[in-house]
């Protein structure tokens, strides 16, 4: 029966003696014990304060979902600190920590207390994952293999020091990229390289072809969660990925026009037109495809560009020459890092290099990252705008989000403040600031959401959120 105090009280940060550690308290060893050996109901007292730390729902969770932690078995008023952990697949770690105190019943919930301190303060629930960095500088979290989750784990420790508290609790949670039911099918038709997601049956559903930007390849985390809400969703790939071209520098709409017929001929997705979501170099061509091809019946255009960037865009006879690089507006931040938003020239002095959107019928939604280091994407959403309406088109929405940077991910991505950029070739700021960036996530999400299925006669399972909206 000693032993078994004694381990009990080793895990609540006590020495094997029963003298505490820091402010907590510990359970007498010896009055208890032999008190414990007249009246056993004494010893599910001590296997209670045993810390726990829980995640809750408990059952399968999607990357995009929030969740509840919480702490139990605390000392009354107990500090601790609460880290967390994930490697990618690549093996790179990212990690975050927060200072908190238990409550006067010695507990914790992250949803009511708020942070001390750390990577992050105040009322964050998710503060421990979008907050995370990578240990390697410049590193930005990709989750690649949808079909499996990342593993996050989750550890509290005994007082404020992040490296050097004790151990009381530990659990590990995966966040999945594919709901239950959402099926995968790689599409291989023509010269069409893509991945299609399928929520689960029956359909048919609203369509949406997703677009990255430069990296290349062929990225599904975002059309696998979105195939979760209710869209039959295409991850396409474009460039540098199998046989497709390994550079961007012609890209010919032809090839896009494929992809929209096939998704506009899939028995499982519901016409009489698709949607269309682009992210940068994703964003632009999205801008492309809506002036040059009929089918895209709602764009939204996340952090785009409304000139040719890098490449020209052709589409038969026609073409949009990319925009002059002017490197002597490229600056240096203290970091030392490239800052390059200025080093565009502007398509209103090289219109050649305007997409003509005018032409466009397609109804769109712009988001924009007001801390955007890449490019001018408030710019160009207002030059868009300005168009269309002198040509008597319908004034698109667009919504701004302050301090927030080019990389706008699903909700609780961490912030990519700084990276390699493949056109440049080395790092340089994409801007943003963690919490209004993952604030901006979290709307941006709902907002995108409830636009494709107001436009493609979807239903909508949720209404986005207003206060970040101008």
């Amino acid at each position: 029966m000693l032993h078994f105090h004694k381990e009990v009280s080793q895990r609540l940060g006590g020495r094997p003696n029963g003298q505490p550690m820091g402010v907590m308290p510990v359970v007498p060893p010896e009055p208890a014990t032999r008190e414990a050996e007249r009246d056993p109901r004494l010893v599910q007292v001590h296997i209670q304060m045993a810390a726990t730390l829980t995640v809750e729902p408990a059952g399968r969770c999607c990357w995009d979902e929030p969740v509840r932690i919480a702490v139990r078995g605390l000392a009354p008023e107990q500090p601790v600190t609460l880290r967390a952990s994930l490697r990618d697949e690549k093996g790179a770690r990212f990690r975050a920590h927060a200072r908190y105190r238990a409550d006067a019943a010695g507990h914790l919930d992250l949803a009511r207390a708020p942070a001390l301190g750390g990577s992050f303060a105040g009322l964050e629930p998710m503060g421990l994952l979008w907050a995370l960095e990578p240990d390697r500088p410049f590193w930005r979290l990709v989750k690649r293999d949808v079909q499996t989750p990342f593993v996050v784990e989750l550890e509290v420790l005994d007082g404020h020091e992040p490296d050097g508290g004790r151990l009381l609790a530990r659990a590990e949670h995966e966040r999945h990229f594919m709901s239950p039911g959402v099926r995968r099918v790689p599409v291989r038709a023509g010269r069409v390289r893509a991945t299609l997601f399928l929520p689960p049956e029956p359909g048919p559903f609203p369509g949406i072809v997703d677009l990255f930007g430069v990296g290349g390849g062929l990225m599904e985390y975002r059309a696998s969660l979105l195939a979760g809400k209710g869209f039959a969703v295409m991850a396409l790939a474009y460039y540098n990925h199998e046989d497709l071209p390994k550079t961007f520098e012609a890209m010919h709409i032809e090839y896009f026009e494929e992809a929209v017929n096939f998704l506009l001929d899939h028995p499982e997705v519901k016409g009489p037109g698709i949607g269309l979501l682009g992210i940068s170099k994703g964003g632009e061509l999205g801008l492309a495809i809506t002036s040059f091809l009929k089918g895209v019946t709602a764009a939204v255009i996340i952090n785009g560009s409304v000139a040719a960037v890098g490449g020209t865009i052709h589409y038969k006879d026609e073409s949009v020459p990319p925009v002059s690089i002017l490197r002597n507006r490229v600056k240096m931040t203290n970091d030392g890092l490239m800052d390059v938003v200025d080093a565009l020239q502007s398509p209103l002095v090289e219109k050649k290099s305007f997409i003509p959107v005018e032409r466009s019928d397609t109804t769109f939604l712009f988001l924009v990252g007001q801390d955007d280091h890449n490019w001018k994407s408030e710019f160009y959403a207002d030059e868009v705008s300005r168009r269309l309406q002198a040509h008597g088109k319908e004034k698109p929405q667009v919504i701004c989000y302050p301090e927030t940077g080019h990389y706008i991910e699903p909700p609780y991505f961490p912030l990519c403040r700084a990276g390699v950029h493949l056109l440049v070739g080395s790092n340089i700021l994409f801007g943003g600031e963690p919490k209004p960036h993952a604030m901006a996530q979290v709307d941006v999400w709902k907002q995108l959401q409830t636009f494709f299925h107001k436009h493609l006669g979807g239903e909508d399972l949720g209404e986005p959120s207003e206060n970040l909206a101008h």
